[in-house]
């Protein structure tokens, strides 16, 4: 609609883009491997469609509903590149678990207009997206490769070498948006399989009560050989990394031995401090073993090789 003189001019929308293709995983497109392409949200179309595209009053940037009509499943990307063969189209492999969809399947693609994004929310299918240090920044970097995003649907992202795959449970302000240049809040709900801390804790406390009462009873017994039981720290902690703690790290009570430290001096008076003059200097012994064995006749020097220096001197 435009505003010209005081008149409003509406032009009439233009038929929106609809075609029928053959689609392939992105492994079956000729020529030099695309890892590129199964980063991100983005498929690849034969050059006809930008064609006709371009003859058509198509909304930019372009959209795209993906419809697996045998299987009632539907999703929405963006398009990458226009280079795919004549009749035949090329999406990420994790699209096509999202649609149901087999090598050679028929896919039906249409232009569509799609809100801007303002928030989302995912859940991880892993406990190991844990791992990560920074999230939310490494979501964001992913999705600079997709171009919209549709509740419900499982997306993958890849850092370090690992593929981690994420469910959409919710999009604003529709259940398709489109994340092109958009300012939109990201929140994770808990990983599928994770247990909070508290939980485990609360479960494990009775049984490190019983174990307490049970150290308790034998430190009892043996009271000449441990002593008390003492808990150095009472509290929980968890990893800042997310994992769980190993066995040798769990909260268990610490029992310490008493350890011999010599006989007693069973004579000790207080205040009065004695020390020990029998006990003869090294040197001293070696002199008067040196003397006694020349009385007795026999050779006092201990060693009759020779010996020779592995340092050469010059």
């Amino acid at each position: 609609m435009f505003h010209f003189n005081g008149f409003n001019i509406m032009f009439p929308e233009g038929p929106s883009f609809q075609a029928s293709y053959k689609c392939f995983s992105v492994s079956m497109l000729p020529g030099n491997e695309r890892s590129d392409v199964e980063k991100g949200g983005k498929i690849i179309m034969p050059p006809s469609a930008l064609d006709r595209l371009t003859r058509l009053n198509v909304e930019y940037p372009m959209l795209f509903k993906l419809t697996n009509g045998k299987k009632s499943r539907s999703s929405h990307a963006g398009v990458l590149e226009f280079v795919a063969d004549e009749g035949k189209c090329y999406l990420p492999y994790w699209m096509m678990d999202n649609l149901l969809l087999g090598e050679g399947d028929i896919l039906k693609i249409e232009s569509v207009s799609l809100p801007v994004a303002t928030f989302s929310k995912f859940q991880p299918h892993s406990t190991d997206f844990l791992d990560i240090t920074n999230p939310k920044a490494v979501l964001e970097n992913a999705l600079r490769n997709f171009a919209c995003l549709t509740k419900g649907d499982v997306i993958a992202i890849k850092y370090n070498k690992k593929v981690y795959e994420l469910c959409v449970l919710e999009t604003k302000p529709g259940n398709a948006v489109s994340i092109i240049e958009c300012d939109m809040n990201v929140e994770f709900e808990a990983p599928v399989g994770y247990k909070d801390h508290s939980e485990t804790q609360a479960s494990g406390s009775g049984q490190q009560g019983a174990a307490g009462t049970a150290g308790g009873e034998v430190s009892g017994a043996t009271n000449a050989i441990l002593e008390e039981v003492v808990e150095t720290f009472k509290g929980s902690g968890v990893r800042l990394d997310g994992k769980k703690k190993k066995e040798s790290q769990l909260e268990t009570p610490v029992v310490k031995k008493v350890l011999a430290r010599g006989v007693p001096d069973y004579d000790f008076q207080f205040g009065v401090i004695r020390f020990d003059r029998n006990i003869r200097p090294i040197s001293d012994r070696g002199k008067e073993d040196g003397a006694a064995g020349n009385a007795d006749g026999s050779d006092a020097e201990s060693f009759h090789g020779t010996g020779f220096s592995m340092k050469t001197r010059k």
